[in-house]
C-alpha cells in the first residue's frame, strides 16, 4: 500500500509536469494550467506523506533511497514548473501561487480549529445544562418526598 502511494505521488507529479509543459505555451491565463498545478501539488504532498508514515523497515536502504530520490525528483519538478510559470506569466507568479495556497491552507486549519472549539464549547454547555436540570429535578423530588412524609 505504501509503495502504491509513493508511485501514485510520483505519477501525479509527472502528470502535472507533463500537463504544464504541454499547455504552458498556449495558456492565456494561469487557470488554463491550474488543474495540472493541482496534480503537481497533490503528488508532492503524497510523496511527503509517504516519507512520514511508519513502514515495515524504515531503516532499510531501499526505503530510505526511494523516499529520498522521490522527494528530490518532486522538488526538481517543482523548481522546473516554478521557472516555466514565472517565465510565461511573469516573475513572482509561482511564489504568489505558493503563498496563496499556504494562506488558504492556514485559513482552513484555523476554521477547523474554531469549529472544533465551538463544538467542544457547545458540548460543555449541554453537559452543564443537563447537570443543572438534574440538580433541579433531584431537588423537586426531594421536596415532593418531604411533603409526602409531612402529610402522612
Amino acid at each position: 500500500m505504501v509503495v502504491a502511494e509513493a508511485l501514485a505521488g510520483i505519477a501525479l507529479v509527472k502528470a502535472g509536469v507533463d500537463g504544464i509543459k504541454s499547455a504552458i505555451a498556449t495558456a492565456n491565463d494561469i487557470g488554463d494550467i491550474a488543474h495540472h498545478i493541482d496534480s503537481l501539488f497533490k503528488g508532492e504532498q503524497e510523496i511527503q506523506k509517504k516519507r512520514t508514515k511508519a513502514q515495515k523497515d524504515p531503516f532499510s536502504v531501499h526505503s530510505v533511497a526511494e523516499e529520498t530520490i522521490n522527494a528530490k525528483l518532486a522538488q526538481e519538478h517543482m523548481t522546473e514548473m516554478k521557472n516555466l510559470v514565472n517565465m510565461r506569466f511573469g516573475a513572482g507568479v509561482w511564489e504568489g501561487i505558493i503563498a496563496e495556497r499556504a494562506k488558504r491552507i492556514a485559513e482552513a486549519k484555523e476554521a477547523e480549529k474554531k469549529a472544533r472549539a465551538a463544538k467542544l464549547k457547545a458540548r460543555k454547555e449541554l453537559i452543564h445544562n443537563a447537570e443543572i436540570f438534574g440538580a433541579v429535578m433531584l431537588g423537586a423530588v426531594i421536596l415532593v418526598v418531604m411533603a409526602a412524609i409531612l402529610v402522612l
